[in-house]
């Protein structure tokens, strides 16, 4: 299994834990305290390493199309004022990500990446409405040469304290390529523009990279 370059830190860190336990506990403590614990934390690394692993995956590629830029659950279809970018209507679908989903996030359509911006924020549990707005967050846009622009929105929930975001502005775009990545629970927002047919329904699972979230209207 391929792990992800962003959960080395925390794989080391609890490896490192782990290793000391097992070494220095034995022999100092019963085995009723120090048996458990190396269990637990045993347990806490399998965990981290599911949390960062790097699936394989075949993007797709369709020109017309608008691809998850995550995996988790459909929580959003509405349509909403969006204020940073755009400053219009747009259609908005937002996908939550569970712990125990992919957090890899991948460029929904291609082109040149026409905007980035992080917030810094609060860490209102991800399906909260306002944590599109006041959470930890980062804004990227992407300019298709013939569709246009779609925006999308990294979002921090209640247990993400870190947004990784590797797309560069006036850099290029390709779709169902990695740009960023969040840790431990989260929400990816998409804005598309109102003409846009969205193929997804509230609650359907939807895969990062290879479902169809929306198609362009031309």
């Amino acid at each position: 299994m391929k792990i992800h370059r962003e959960g080395w830190p925390t794989i080391g860190l609890v490896g490192t834990v782990l290793l000391l336990v097992a070494l220095f506990l034995p022999g100092r403590t019963p085995a009723y305290v120090h048996l458990p614990l190396i269990g637990l934390l045993v347990a806490v690394l399998l965990i981290v390493l599911w949390f960062f692993r790097v699936p394989r995956r075949t993007p797709v590629s369709d020109d017309g199309a608008i691809i998850s830029p995550c995996d988790g659950k459909v929580v959003v279809i509405e349509e909403v004022f969006e204020p940073e970018y755009f400053k219009d209507q747009r259609k908005q679908v937002s996908i939550f990500m569970s712990p125990l989903n992919v957090h890899i996030n991948y460029h929904p359509i291609g082109g040149t990446t026409s905007y980035y911006k992080y917030h810094p924020g609060k860490y209102l549990v991800a399906w909260h409405p306002k944590s599109s707005t006041e959470n930890e967050r980062s804004t990227v846009v992407n300019k298709h040469p013939k569709h246009g622009e779609v925006l999308f929105r990294q979002i921090a929930g209640a247990l993400a304290r870190r947004i990784c975001t590797y797309a560069d502005q006036g850099g290029p775009a390709v779709q169902g390529g990695e740009f960023g990545f969040i840790k431990f629970g989260s929400r990816v927002d998409l804005f598309l523009p109102l003409d846009a047919q969205v193929e997804v329904a509230l609650g359907q699972v939807v895969t990062g990279s290879t479902s169809v979230i929306a198609r362009f209207k031309y």
